[in-house]
């Protein structure tokens, strides 16, 4: 069952667009709620609440806060119009929106006639935490090409609990986004990941689609039991279509798991045995180099390098465009100076993105 208890809105902390972070008093205590202004409306100080704390209950970490699921003083609130296709469907929350796929949406014809991704570079993540070390080094590289954010539904489902994602739009580093599955808050709603590919290249205008999850991956000890598994479902899916795929592996020297040691145990699971058309792996060059050929030699013992192509690449701009921009992300707690290497595969698939690019670019053009 939802462990629900009532609470009073002491402060409004934080306000970006549909959320809006706030203190509560609930159970004697004053801790912090994430209000989505799209599901209960706005929020004041002295709103009486009714509050999910099932998460804090449970000392979780990402996603460890409070949700407000009905604001007493906004019972009558109805939120924006919308289409006829429902996100989290058959749930108390089922949230309405207009998806791309719909006859009333404007790109419904473009996507009904889309000859597919015609080469376009599509980067799989399975993280959230690689949008921004991705998308910085792009800025890098090449700052004209548009990235566009295709977030799953494998983490969180408001688009707007990443702060991340606002920072990197504002930052002009993520062109649009697109919330595919129950995933639901971005510039354009899809369906499915397939649909949600083809929106981010006929609605978005996409150069170079990075699909990831949003904030908090479910994992366990098992080899399929852990949501990033979908970076090989992503994999197939932009093969499908006729993209080029590009997988970001999850890198780590200082993780005390021995499981995600090296290339992490879902990298090789999704790559080894999900993902069945073939794709770029990116793995950044390192200064040393009985490292590098510690990490080939788990890719081709999980039989990835035998499935796919993987290639190394140059990963700095990564570390450098976060740099300029200022932006502090961190995977697992680390940081880019923690743990370089999950930072630097992330820009070496950015290099990998940008060169499929230019050879787009130089193709002759079809009479």
């Amino acid at each position: 069952m939802i462990r629900v208890r009532p609470g009073r809105v002491v402060e409004v902390v934080e306000e970006r667009p549909g959320v809006s972070e706030v203190l509560v008093e609930v159970e004697g205590r004053v801790e912090r709620a994430v209000n989505y202004d799209h599901f209960t409306g706005s929020v004041a100080v002295g709103d009486r609440v009714v509050l999910n704390t099932g998460a804090v209950a449970l000392g979780l970490g990402t996603g460890g806060v409070h949700f407000v699921m009905v604001n007493l003083a906004r019972l009558e609130h109805d939120g924006p119009a919308a289409g006829h296709i429902m996100k989290l469907r058959y749930t108390p929350f089922q949230v309405p929106v207009l998806a791309v796929e719909e006859d009333a949406s404007p790109h419904a014809e473009r996507l009904r006639d889309s000859a597919g991704l015609d080469g376009l570079p599509v980067v799989a993540g399975s993280l959230h935490s690689m949008l921004g070390p991705f998308a910085a080094a792009v800025g890098e590289l090449a700052p004209e090409l548009k990235v566009v954010y295709l977030m799953t539904d494998g983490g969180a489902l408001p688009l707007a609990f990443s702060r991340l994602a606002v920072r990197l739009k504002e930052a002009g580093l993520v062109h649009a986004t697109v919330t595919c599955g129950h995933a639901f808050g971005g510039d354009f709603e899809a369906v499915n990941v397939y649909s949600g590919m083809l929106a981010a290249r006929e609605a978005a205008q996409a150069d170079i689609i990075l699909a990831a999850m949003g904030p908090g991956i479910v994992g366990t000890a098992q080899t399929f039991g852990f949501t990033g598994i979908e970076q090989g479902e992503l994999i197939n899916a932009a093969g499908v279509l006729g993209g080029v795929p590009i997988a970001i592996p999850r890198l780590s020297f200082v993780d005390p798991r021995e499981r995600h040691r090296g290339v992490s145990h879902h990298t090789l699971t999704a790559l080894g045995r999900v993902a069945l058309a073939p794709a770029l792996v990116a793995l950044p060059r390192l200064d040393d180099a009985q490292a590098l050929a510690a990490l080939e030699a788990q890719m081709a013992a999980a039989g990835v390098s035998a499935r796919h192509q993987v290639v190394v690449a140059d990963g700095s701009a990564a570390l450098a465009g976060l740099e300029r921009h200022g932006l502090e992300v961190t995977t697992m707690g680390r940081n880019r100076h923690a743990t370089p290497e999950f930072f630097l595969a992330c820009g070496a698939a950015a290099r990998l993105a940008v060169d499929v690019c230019s050879r787009r670019l130089r193709r002759p053009r079809r009479s």
